[in-house]
């Protein structure tokens, strides 16, 4: 048996070690009070916020009604029989395909990075160690926790002595000693010693859990391009009913008129083939007049361009868990920052070296006489090399700071390992013996209130520690004689070294930088001076803003903010989105879990915790902020190319709306929609496409649907007039029904063809190329396709009148375009507070509130959250069935890990012998 006795400080610092005969076992709990916490549903259920199923990202993407619309019109065509014009559900298909696939590739991503995380505890239980996965814990169980381990549930110390790292949790970057008596939280992390922890809260009821609870309500989608499309469909299915069964009964109605005057309607309408023939022609002609009332290419280019995008950013190891979040984080104007973890790297660095003068100063080691200072040099690195088997951060950062250099490392005499309980490290050489470590705890009171200036002025921004030659140390691992001191050593968190560079990426594109964190504002403030955040040198710690009036007053003062709880990240966040900001949060734990959600952009390490992950629209795999500049690049391009793209397709929609209505009264509908597929190809889709890959670093102004408008209000026009024209014509004249859609389809053509001209100016080689290939096209789909296309041989007359047509069209679509182009853009913000019920518009000055929720969405919340209790229910009794697994493989013929015991200086563990040994049936 193997005796290992971890230490225990004592009151007054000092650690003792000691190898007593056991006084009080370690016996956890046993099976029968494990089996009855099971019964009482005390588990440590999982409350991790998850990503979403398969099955749900599938129904997400199909069931919209985008694809409902599309889908009855579908219907209607096959009643037809004319295979052919289905045609348009290839657009269907291949948007809702992209959108699947594109959630698939995010979601399989995040669970790999969540799968790296460790998924089991050891547990004390009947004086046995045993593992257990996190969710077999019950109340009350005895974890064992070491170094490296997270903390799987709330728990109070009861043995040992440990430094955790809360970081994740609170933000403060500053190790906490914990000693019996201590609380837990969960999600933290033990950075160095060993401590056994009774559990005190399980499943919902953890730190951890509490803070994922309230950001599980449903955030939407802060896109405008997104918003622009919606707006388009549900009008367009608003008036789509009337105006389509009207367009119908209207085309019917002339057909019977001229065939079935004699009968009555129905009976006409079942009299032969004769009329079903025109009652199927009026059906497509109908489709086709709703189909282009769809935006369905740009709904498909939006999806295609911004998938591409996302495709581009993987490369840069940055993963876009949602289409649409490239082009928010490109709006942003308000960037909220993290401090560990994205400015910082999460470890510690040197700041810097200095040594200590007979006068009380801290000189720094380039300004300091050579001998001492080399002396200085020698013992830190010689102390961090020799304690270096166990290195916390702090040593770690010394080793680092000293590796490559020529200062000369000597073989240890004698090495006396970092302990919480003394504050301090030490090793015996030749040369001398040394130690390092908190001035309080190594120097003597009198000589450490000489030095107490330069420690508390160098203390403002870093953690000092003291370097000081003694005579030895004891048997005991105590200092033998009095500490003098020789130097200091500042240490700070590491600053990435891309950090500089990203900020002023963000100052020259005009991104406000705030830098939010739960450290010490004084920390918070001199990193974010070193990194260049614009007025870092005013902070606030937010211990102070206890109110919501002083959080609303110190977003319009201060840039960086200290000592913030989460809720308190999430009011900023707020409070900055009410004054009509677009907030974009960085983070990567659960205390920045509430203000990631609430953010219009959110931004997670893939280092951090799996809720950030899981909540963040943008998550960094290689823990980078310098990639940042890169996702705006990206979606700067995409939001600048599609509004200039976009304005080709809302120019179909908005004549197929205008021309719809007319035809009501003025029949027939000019296009089929097989017709109309050679205008969407050429005219709308392929420039489209071509177009907004096209490099675009431009800052992007003003609204996306206002910028779409200005170019497609005048194109349109200008073909509903030249629709008319034709029509009028066709009235006059006589002219048939393909005549009068292949006047209409020259017509529109030319201005479509001008409208590429207008929006491709200034011309590169690529514009032209596409300008030529669309002319090119049209002009060859007209000559030699005209059967497939339903387009009819037209005279000399003809030929001319639609010539004049299409000329008039395209000076009318240029004289708008300028009148257009001189109509100063009127300016609005909104900012909504997504999940909490409240929408305000910022409009002229004034401010309005409403709800952002109707009756039906309310409904359909209440409808969720049933769902989501059911879904804790069910993970209650998965839970249940798991700890019971876990009692039953509990069994006396299970493997011991150790056996633990209290001692009367600390812990005693007794490890198993190798020997196999038949199961003991009689315990």
């Amino acid at each position: 048996m193997i005796d290992n006795t971890v230490n225990v400080s004592e009151a007054n610092g000092v650690a003792k070690t000691s190898s007593m005969a056991v006084a009080e076992p370690l016996l956890g709990l046993s099976s029968a009070e494990v089996s009855e916490r099971i019964a009482a549903g005390k588990v440590n259920v999982n409350t991790d916020l998850k990503s979403k199923s398969v099955k749900e990202l599938i129904i997400e993407n199909l069931c919209t009604l985008f694809n409902l619309i599309n889908l009855v019109l579908a219907i209607l065509v096959i009643l037809t029989g004319s295979i052919k014009n289905l045609s348009f559900l290839c657009i269907v298909v291949l948007n809702t395909g992209i959108g699947i696939v594109q959630s698939w590739r995010s979601k399989r991503m995040v669970d790999k990075l969540t799968l790296l995380a460790s998924k089991r505890a050891t547990v004390v239980r009947g004086g046995s160690e045993i593992e257990v996965d996190l969710d077999q814990i019950v109340l009350d169980d005895v974890v064992r926790l070491g170094r490296g381990d997270q903390i799987p549930a709330d728990s109070v110390v009861v043995a040992g002595d440990a430094q955790i790292n809360e970081s994740l949790l609170t933000g403060e970057s500053n190790l906490i000693r914990k000693q019996p008596g201590a609380e837990l939280m969960s999600g933290s992390f033990v950075d160095s010693g060993l401590i056994y922890a009774r559990v005190i809260h399980v499943g919902a009821d953890n730190y951890v859990a509490k803070i994922n609870n309230e950001a599980k309500y449903v955030k939407k989608v802060n896109s405008e391009i997104m918003k622009a499309l919606n707006a388009i469909v549900r009008f367009a299915s608003v008036i789509m009913l009337p105006l389509g069964i009207a367009l119908f009964y209207s085309s019917v109605h002339v057909a019977y008129e001229q065939d079935g005057a004699s009968m009555t309607f129905w009976a006409w309408a079942f009299s032969g083939s004769r009329a079903w023939s025109d009652v199927s022609a009026a059906i497509l002609s109908t489709v086709g007049a709703l189909l282009g009332m769809i935006p369905q290419g740009l709904v498909l280019l939006t999806s295609s361009v911004l998938a591409i995008a996302t495709i581009r950013l993987a490369r840069r190891r940055v993963l876009a868990q949602q289409l649409y979040c490239i082009e928010t984080l490109a709006r942003v104007d308000v960037l909220c920052l993290d401090k560990t973890g994205t400015i910082t790297s999460g470890k510690m660095q040197v700041a810097g070296v200095y040594t200590a003068a007979d006068d009380g100063r801290a000189v720094p080691l380039e300004n300091s006489d050579a001998e001492r200072a080399a002396l200085v040099d020698f013992a830190l690195a010689n102390i961090a090399k020799a304690t270096s088997a166990d290195a916390n951060e702090t040593c770690q950062a010394v080793i680092s700071y000293y590796s490559g250099t020529d200062i000369s490392l000597a073989e240890p005499l004698a090495v006396v390992p970092f302990s919480s309980a003394k504050k301090w490290s030490g090793a015996s050489f030749k040369q001398g013996s040394y130690v390092m470590g908190a001035a309080q705890f190594v120097l003597a009171p009198d000589v450490s209130k000489t030095f107490e200036g330069a420690v508390s002025a160098l203390a403002d921004t870093c953690r000092v520690l003291v370097i000081a030659s003694v005579d030895g140390f004891t048997d005991e691992g105590n200092m033998e004689g009095g500490a003098k001191p020789l130097g200091f050593v500042t240490i700070r968190d590491e600053i990435r070294s891309s950090a500089a560079d990203t900020i002023a990426y963000f100052c020259d594109q005009g991104v406000t930088l705030n830098v939010i964190s739960g450290d010490d504002p004084r920390t918070v403030s001199s990193i974010a001076k070193v990194v260049g955040v614009p007025g870092a040198e005013a902070f606030v710690d937010a211990t102070t803003l206890d109110t919501p009036s002083k959080i609303d007053a110190a977003v319009d003062k201060y840039h960086v903010f200290g000592r913030v709880t989460p809720q308190q990240k999430r009011e900023l966040v707020v409070a900055l989105k009410s004054r009509g900001h677009t907030v974009a949060m960085t983070g990567d734990g659960v205390n920045d879990v509430l203000a990631l959600k609430e953010a219009d952009c959110s931004v997670a390490m893939a280092a951090g915790s799996d809720a950030a992950r899981n909540v963040a629209e943008i998550v960094l795999i290689d823990n980078d902020f310098a990639s940042m500049p890169a996702v705006v690049a990206e979606g700067r391009r995409s939001i600048n190319n599609l509004q200039r793209s976009a304005s080709l397709f809302l120019t179909k929609t908005l004549f197929s709306m205008g021309l719809a209505a007319l035809c009501i009264f003025f029949p027939p509908y000019p296009f089929q929609p097989i017709t109309m597929t050679l205008i969407n190809f050429f005219c709308i889709g392929f420039p489209s496409f071509v177009l907004a890959l096209e490099p675009n670093k431009s800052r992007i102004k003003g609204s996306f649907l206002v910028n779409v408008l200005r170019r497609a209000v005048p194109a349109s026009a200008a073909v509903l007039i030249a629709s008319c024209l034709c029509m009028f014509a066709a009235s006059v004249f006589g002219f048939s029904k393909p005549v009068l859609s292949t006047m209409c389809l020259i017509s529109t053509s030319a201005i479509g063809c001008s409208l590429i001209w207008r929006i491709s100016f200034p011309f590169s080689p690529l514009r032209l190329a596409v300008f030529i290939f669309v002319t090119a096209g049209l002009v060859v789909g007209v000559v030699f396709f005209p059967t497939f296309f339903s387009i009819a041989a037209l005279d000399l007359g003809q030929l001319l009148g639609s010539v004049v047509v299409a000329v008039l069209g395209c000076l009318l679509f240029f004289l708008l375009a300028d009148v257009f182009d001189r109509v100063p853009q009127r300016v609005t913000k909104r900012a909504t507070g997504f999940g909490r019920g409240v929408r305000m518009s910022l409009r002229g000055g004034k401010r309005t509130v409403s709800s952002t929720g109707s009756s039906f969405e309310r409904r359909a919340g209440a409808i969720a959250r049933r769902v989501s209790r059911a879904h804790e229910e069910r993970e209650l009794s998965r839970a249940q069935a798991s700890a019971r697994r876990a009692v039953d493989d509990a069994t006396p013929t299970a493997r011991v890990l150790k056996r633990v015991t209290k001692a009367g200086g600390g812990i005693r563990v007794a490890m198993p012998s190798s020997k196999k040994r038949k199961p003991d049936t009689k315990r």
